[in-house]
């Protein structure tokens, strides 16, 4: 599809692609952002196909950029002005995707399909929930679980941070009720990762397939699902800090857990 050129901010396909910014929209329509080249080649590479294209007059010869267009619904060629209104950005990615959001249930997830799983319980930071699921898919985790109100996955601060990984990381919604009874079939380890946990990250026993669980930013675990976990860990504190990012310390602990259960 060659793309038309636009350089009105009325145009109605440019203010419903800005609209994406409200979680609202997001909710209604099923669609979110995405901005950048290399995270729309992504998308492509692992079967999606953007609905929208905006895309600059510097970009629309490129290779990769061609490709997308041809397989969107609707491609449009803007202006420098239109990509930083559409990103809220002074200095814009010359390429900005539109796609449809795609989570699945607990009911049809396979735990065996990757011996580590990650979950979080009402994780609210953007940023923290994007890294994460870069991490996962760097891990080679099955998936990321969203437990009870987590931040909006697809906000476009969270897809920014997952730097593309938001296609390759399949990601589960669920309330903490569904999770704590779907958790009963679990057929390998569920840990909890705990500041006030015995338990080193390091030594604990794990068994694939294993579900790390992450909490809250400030409040950590709720009882309730820290009750349903196996084992709980901590990673030692060794300098002044009394604890870690939320996505650093995801990121220490699954591939610690990774290796323990590959034997290494």
């Amino acid at each position: 599809m060659t793309g038309r050129a636009v350089t009105s901010l009325t145009n109605p396909t440019v203010k419903a692609v800005r609209a994406l910014h409200q979680r609202r929209e997001r909710r209604q329509s099923g669609l979110f952002l995405v901005e950048g080249l290399r995270s729309v080649s992504e998308a492509l590479e692992l079967g999606e196909a953007p609905k929208i294209l905006l895309y600059g007059e510097r970009a629309a010869t490129h290779p990769r950029l061609l490709a997308a267009a041809e397989r969107a619904d609707e491609a449009l060629m803007v202006t420098d002005a239109i990509l930083a209104k559409v990103s809220r950005r002074d200095n814009p990615q010359t390429v900005i995707g539109v796609f449809a959001q795609k989570t699945t249930s607990l009911s049809k997830l396979d735990p065996t399909l990757s011996p580590l799983w990650i979950g979080l319980e009402a994780v609210r930071d953007p940023g923290n929930l994007g890294a994460v699921l870069r991490t996962a898919d760097a891990v080679g985790a099955g998936g990321v679980m969203l437990i009870g109100e987590c931040c909006d996955p697809f906000s476009v601060e969270a897809v920014r941070a997952t730097m593309g990984s938001i296609f390759a990381t399949p990601l589960i919604e669920t309330s903490l009720d569904a999770f704590l009874s779907w958790r009963r079939a679990w057929p390998g380890t569920v840990a909890a990762a705990r500041l006030q946990a015995s338990d080193d990250y390091l030594a604990a026993p794990y068994q694939a397939p294993t579900l790390i669980l992450m909490g809250n930013e400030q409040a950590g675990l709720s009882e309730a699902a820290a009750k349903a976990c196996d084992v709980a860990v901590r990673i030692p504190m060794l300098g002044r800090a009394d604890s870690l990012n939320l996505a650093v310390a995801t990121g220490i602990l699954a591939y610690a857990v990774r290796a323990r259960l590959e034997g290494r």
